[in-house]
Formats: structure tokens, C-alpha cells, sequence
């Protein structure tokens, strides 16, 4: 009997050890986030800053959390939607608030559509979303600060080179 339960120790153990799967870590990447850096419309190669911008996603009720709300800034970080083949952003200049709540600043709408790309990178970081072939559009009003998109790089698979040009 004693040698029956040394067996099934062993046994047991070899199960349990077999069981065991390694620690995966991610420390690989993540999904990418499209840079745009904004330009002076009347010298193309000078950066121009945008007084207290303000960025919110297309049917959300809060800002981008990428970007710090109302800053003035001369280059933005955002998220592309990974299940859709577009995202539209309103971008705010000279964003601020009336008494009653409501935005004063000046209001433009921008798509960006694109081709998504699905990276296995490994079982701890799973799938990363690339972007292809983009394409930026601007809704055009009465009174857009907007002025030109410029696509400097059709292809996001990482977040360390500007992808678009915005000029106004």
C-alpha cells in the first residue's frame, strides 16, 4: 500500500507540473496611436501650435484621453477604433465654455478611414491592431480653422513618427 501512494505522488506531481504553463509578459507594444502634428497653413514647413485644443471621439461625451483637454499644443496622440474602419474626431480650437455649459470654440469634424491589420505578437500580448492605407477627410462648414489634411505616412504600426499633417 505504501508503495501504491508513493506512485500516486509521483504521479500526481508530474500531472500538476506538466499543468503549468510559463509567465508570458507583455512588453512588446500595443496598438498604435495616429500621431498628428499641426502646421501653419502660410509657412507648410513651420509647426503652429493650436490654442487650447480639445479632441472628443464622434458620438463620446468625453475628450480623448490622449490628449491633455485644452492645451495648447502643436502635436496630438489619438486611438483609431480596432473594430471599425473608421473614426471621426471633433477638434476644438480655442475651446471654452459658456456659462451654461455649451462650447464656444471653433469646431471641426475630421474622419479618418483605413484598412485594419491584425499582428499576433504572443500569447501574453495577444493581437495588435495596425492601420493601413489611411485616408483623413474634413466635414467643410462656414467657418472651418481647418484648412488641409496631409497623410504623411499611410501606414501606423507604431506611435514614434508624426502620420498626418494638419495645416491651419
Amino acid at each position: 500500500m505504501r508503495r501504491f501512494q508513493i506512485g500516486l505522488l509521483i504521479f500526481l506531481g508530474i500531472i500538476f507540473a506538466s499543468s503549468c504553463e510559463k509567465d508570458d509578459i507583455c512588453v512588446e507594444g500595443d496598438t498604435p496611436l495616429l500621431v498628428i502634428e499641426f502646421y501653419d497653413v502660410t509657412d507648410t514647413s513651420a509647426l503652429k501650435e493650436v490654442t487650447t485644443l480639445r479632441a472628443v471621439g464622434v458620438g463620446q461625451n468625453v475628450t480623448v484621453n490622449t490628449v491633455t483637454d485644452r492645451s495648447t499644443v502643436s502635436t496630438i496622440s489619438i486611438p483609431l477604433k480596432t473594430d471599425e474602419d473608421a473614426t471621426s474626431f471633433i477638434l476644438i480650437s480655442s475651446s471654452a465654455e459658456n456659462e451654461d455649459g455649451t462650447e464656444t470654440g471653433n469646431v471641426d469634424t475630421i474622419t479618418f478611414s483605413y484598412n485594419r491589420l491584425e499582428d499576433f505578437l504572443s500569447r501574453g500580448c495577444g493581437f495588435v491592431v495596425n492601420y493601413d492605407e489611411l485616408q483623413g477627410s474634413l466635414t467643410a462648414d462656414d467657418n472651418n480653422w481647418i484648412q488641409d489634411i496631409e497623410i504623411t505616412q499611410s501606414l501606423v504600426t507604431n506611435s514614434d513618427s508624426t502620420h498626418v499633417k494638419i495645416f491651419h
